[in-house]
């Protein structure tokens, strides 16, 4: 099997209050598949549930996503994630809370047959 990468979106998720990290991931894949409508899949006998799609977040604290709970969003194909160091955590005046900044890339991705 050889993959093709056929897309790429990028995307933001932010969690106001909670430090949710999840939460913030799954709003950034969400903001990422909005960005595309796809149809081309049918040009090369495909349907959507043949989509291999690759997600990557990046937060400040890696472990604290729920990988399962972010490909769960998804519509379509079969999911993988990876959590990467990244994003951006804002603390409160206070230091008591604060908001999280997920960043998402998702790629999909179509065997070629081949």
């Amino acid at each position: 099997m050889a993959l093709v990468r056929c897309i790429m979106e990028m995307g933001m998720g932010v969690d106001v209050h909670g430090r949710d990290y999840t939460n913030a991931a799954k709003r950034a894949v969400f903001d990422a598949l909005h960005h595309s409508s796809l149809g081309f899949q049918r040009l090369i006998g495909k349907t959507a549930d043949d989509m291999r799609v690759d997600i990557t977040i990046g937060v400040p604290q890696p472990d604290a996503v729920d990988k399962d709970a972010v490909v769960a969003t998804l519509p379509h194909g079969t999911g993988y994630c990876k959590v990467v160091s990244g994003g951006l955590e804002i603390p409160n005046e206070a230091g008591t809370d604060a908001m999280v900044i997920a960043n998402a890339a998702v790629i999909v991705s179509f065997d070629d047959g081949k």
